[in-house]
């Protein structure tokens, strides 16, 4: 069971804050800590603490945070063999202020990921030969992610794109995507209008299925999501938990719906799997220290609740 990931590696510096300053104004944090982060990176270590063999097509700078970075992935169990070391641009970081209750605001410098090219994913290309899926989004170049998903289908991999952050994506890209995974607000970028209710969550979701995906999945937040095919639409409900940081959630609920097709769930099986995990990520902060595994969507699963 092998996934290949292509995307983003940052060093998340994560605040604490009773709320997030307003402008102009300074407010005193009440914590401080650092964590290896990127959707790339994240989606990476979910699947991997899930059982799954993972590879990872990313860049790092050649400075203190992109060697940290890489014993991370390798710690995890991460095949690293084509993430390139930069040495002309600094590792991405992430500025992420968490407020009490756990929302937060997230300011991104991609650094390295900006300069993750088609070439990188070519020189990978052997990496792609045996693996089930192909799992990406949108933090380095759009043509980087054209490449993987070209190279993916050409190699016959199922290939989940996750939209995040939100921009406006080619209709060739779109074709080359069996499951397309946005949230609310992305998908209304996307499709270019408020999605509203659920109604119109599927309404908008519908849109997308004749550009191309198999399945819209819409991550719902604590609401869970919404699976929308040719066939029809499914809601999953998601987990009651206790939230704390919801910085990683939607990367937990894409490396476990990777890992979960690839062993070869059924679509509505796989998105309730992957639910579980994006509400267990909720429960701990920072982003890499809050992927859960196995055991514990398991236990959550078998919980009924």
């Amino acid at each position: 069971m092998k996934i290949v990931v292509v995307g983003s590696s940052n060093m998340d510096l994560i605040v604490q804050t009773e709320r997030a300053p307003r402008a102009g104004e300074t407010v005193v944090g009440e914590h401080f800590t650092t964590a290896s982060g990127g959707k790339g990176a994240n989606q990476a270590v979910a699947a991997a603490r899930l059982g799954a063999e993972v590879v990872l097509i990313a860049r790092v700078g050649g400075d203190d945070f992109g060697r940290r970075n890489l014993e991370t992935y390798r710690h995890e169990g991460i095949d690293t063999s084509y993430i390139a070391v930069d040495r002309e641009a600094p590792s991405g970081v992430a500025l992420i202020v968490v407020e009490k209750g756990g929302e937060n605001r997230i300011v991104v410098v991609p650094g390295a990921n900006g300069r993750l090219s088609p070439g990188d994913v070519g020189r990978a290309r052997d990496a792609f030969a045996d693996a089930a899926v192909l799992l990406a989004q949108l933090e380095v170049p759009l043509e980087t992610v054209e490449e993987a998903l070209r190279l993916a289908r050409e190699k016959r991999l199922k290939t989940i794109l996750n939209p995040a952050p939100a921009r406006l994506l080619p209709a060739g890209l779109l074709q080359l995507v069996d499951v397309l995974t946005p949230n609310e607000t992305e998908l209304a970028h996307i499709t270019g209008g408020e999605t509203g209710d659920l109604k119109g969550v599927a309404a908008a979701a519908r849109k997308l299925l004749g550009l191309g995906p198999k399945h819209v999945i819409v991550t719902l937040g604590e609401k869970g999501a919404l699976v929308v095919s040719k066939r029809g639409e499914a809601y999953v409900p998601s987990f009651p938990v206790d939230a704390v940081d919801t910085t990683a959630a939607g990367d937990a609920f894409n490396g476990a719906l990777a890992v979960a097709l690839a062993r070869g769930m059924e679509m509505e099986a796989a998105v309730r799997f992957a639910c579980a995990a994006g509400a267990l990520a909720t429960t701990v902060l920072g982003a890499q220290p809050s992927l859960p595994r196995l055991d514990q969507i398991e236990g959550l699963l078998s919980s009924g609740k």
